[in-house]
């Protein structure tokens, strides 16, 4: 089952790894304005969910600050841990809206309390998945990859299998990385 992913720690380390590995392509890419050196910043996170022994670890995110006077431009690279703003990590946001598809008022009244997702949170989740993510550029841009059409009603379920992977993990993973253009400034609204 997905759930158990959740609280899988190797699972959101390799999700740390690949986070490092953005940020550092992201620095050796330099300024996109003015191919200036960027600064190596982290700005403080409180996210929620994941396991508890890596709270510290994702406790903070990777930013970059143009070196050259006058650009001093602000770059946030992409994420598979983070969605943008939210609170919960990228996991949670996805799974628990992929398993509230479909639930039972009962089942979800669960989902809640094992994940300690507020009801309205998860409500809210499967609210931007069928308006505002269908409708942004990014999902217009990339609905027309997949054919048959992905159904919108069941997003992001009906998203999560269309991924082919040798094991769920897997699965998620590669969801994610699709996704991660949402986790900058800009993307998802």
């Amino acid at each position: 089952m997905y759930q158990r992913l959740l609280g899988e720690v190797r699972f959101h380390q390799l999700l740390l790894k690949f986070d490092e590995d953005l940020a550092a392509r992201t620095r050796e890419g330099g300024c996109p304005r003015c191919a200036g050196t960027l600064h190596w910043a982290r700005y403080p996170r409180k996210p929620r969910g994941g396991p508890a022994s890596l709270r510290e670890q994702y406790s903070q995110r990777a930013s970059f600050c143009c070196a050259v006077a006058g650009c001093r431009r602000r770059i946030t690279p992409a994420s598979l841990r983070f969605l943008g703003r939210r609170v919960y990590l990228a996991t949670v946001v996805v799974l628990a809206s992929a398993m509230r598809c479909g639930l039972t008022p009962q089942r979800v009244s669960r989902l809640a309390r094992e994940l300690s997702v507020p009801r309205r949170t998860l409500e809210r989740w499967r609210e931007w998945w069928r308006t505002a993510f269908v409708h942004s550029p990014f999902w217009k841009a990339a609905a027309g990859r997949f054919m048959p059409p992905v159904t919108l009603a069941a997003l992001p379920g009906s998203l999560l299998e269309r991924f082919r992977a040798a094991d769920r993990a897997g699965r998620v993973l590669a969801l994610l990385r699709f996704l991660s253009p949402l986790s900058t400034i800009g993307h998802g609204r």
